[in-house]
Order: structure tokens, then sequence, then C-alpha cells
């Protein structure tokens, strides 16, 4: 499952440079899916809408960091935990329960962002 972050966020950034695909943003920042990864051609996200990698996207969350699900792989294929979570001092990065992921598939994921 990919792992998102809570409202308890204090915003103090530890989390986002350990993310090793880049999925984590600052509130109110627009990301793409090129950013942190290898992506070279249109990428299809998790709702179905097919994107050029490098066309901004509306920022997931306005007020505290925020997790994009499409590029979130648990980091499996690079460490043993999330890497967010290890280092978020209140706890906030937490594994989305409604988007549950097998490893495998966080693998795959994982292989095509960074091909």
């Amino acid at each position: 499952m990919a792992i998102f972050i809570t409202d308890e966020c204090i915003n103090c950034g530890a989390c986002e440079p350990e993310c090793p695909n880049n999925a984590i943003y600052e509130g109110g920042v627009e990301w793409n899916m090129e950013q942190g990864t290898t992506l070279k051609s249109d990428y299809t996200l998790e709702n179905g809408k097919i994107v050029p990698v490098n066309e901004m996207q509306s920022p997931i969350e306005e007020e505290f960091y925020f997790i994009v699900p499409d590029k979130c792989t648990e980091c499996k294929g690079f460490h043993e935990e999330p890497q967010c979570a290890a280092v978020c001092p209140v706890d906030c990065c937490v594994p989305d329960r409604d988007r549950v992921e097998s490893e495998e598939v966080l693998l795959e994921r994982q292989a095509v962002l960074h091909a």
C-alpha cells in the first residue's frame, strides 16, 4: 500500500529528501512524474489519466507535505522500510489502508519509475 501523510504533519520536511522516488512534496507545490525518476514518455496515473511525464500536476494537499501515490513504492527496491516513516518525528507517514498494494506491485512500479 502507498504511504500517506496525515494532517498531523508539522511541515518539518524531514521526509522529503529521504524519498528515493521524489514522491514527497511540500503542501501547495505542483509535481510531475519525471522528477526523481527516469521516465521519458507519457505515464498512466492510477486514475487512468495519461499525462506527459513533465506536465505539472496540481498539489494533492495545500496545507502540509503530501505523497504522490503514483510515485510511492514504500521504498521497495531501495530500503527495507519506508524512509519517510522512519524519519518522521511525529509518526504521520502511515500506510494508506484505502490503497493496498502487494510487494510485487510496488516493485513493478519501482522498476518502471527507474528503468
